[in-house]
């Protein structure tokens, strides 16, 4: 019985240790707005094209670290520099939805125009984990772009 204990015991203790690591392993809030005044600076002090080249480098680590990137778009909606998938660049993607319909470039776009930076929330498929989760992304206006990371919960 004691040997059934100790065995369910540890059993639980490494299954709570690796969901505390896999959250771990999640961007947190300031991390992505940090990451954002990074890829911010660097557009401010490197210029545009310098600075989409480095943040579209997926082996950049400045601005692709576990499941947080830099994507940026311009007020019409069009991905001008994107960290986890560069085949976005240059494509319109003001009317993308995410899977329950949302306009989310859009709404980030209006938020850009409107506060010049904050918060949207959606789902979105996690570049670690595959598979669609909520999704927060914060972003920040420069100049005529947005610059964007989000943390999924």
């Amino acid at each position: 019985m004691k040997a059934f204990l100790r065995a369910t015991t540890l059993g639980l203790s490494l299954f709570a240790m690796s969901a505390y690591s896999s959250a771990a392993d999640k961007g947190t809030p300031d991390e992505a707005i940090a990451m954002v005044k990074k890829a911010v600076s660097l557009i401010k002090s490197d210029g545009k094209e310098k600075a989409f080249a480095a943040i579209s480098d997926p082996a950049n680590s400045t601005f692709h670290n576990r499941d947080l990137y830099i994507y940026v778009y311009d007020m019409n909606g069009v991905a001008v520099a994107h960290g986890n998938n560069p085949k976005m660049v240059g494509k319109p993607l003001i009317g993308m939805t995410d899977n329950e319909g949302k306009l989310m470039i859009k709404e980030m776009v209006e938020l850009a125009k409107t506060k010049g930076k904050g918060w949207v929330d959606f789902k979105w498929p996690n570049p670690v984990t595959k598979s669609v989760e909520a999704k927060s992304g914060y972003i920040e206006k420069v100049d005529d772009v947005l610059v964007g990371s989000g943390i999924y919960k």
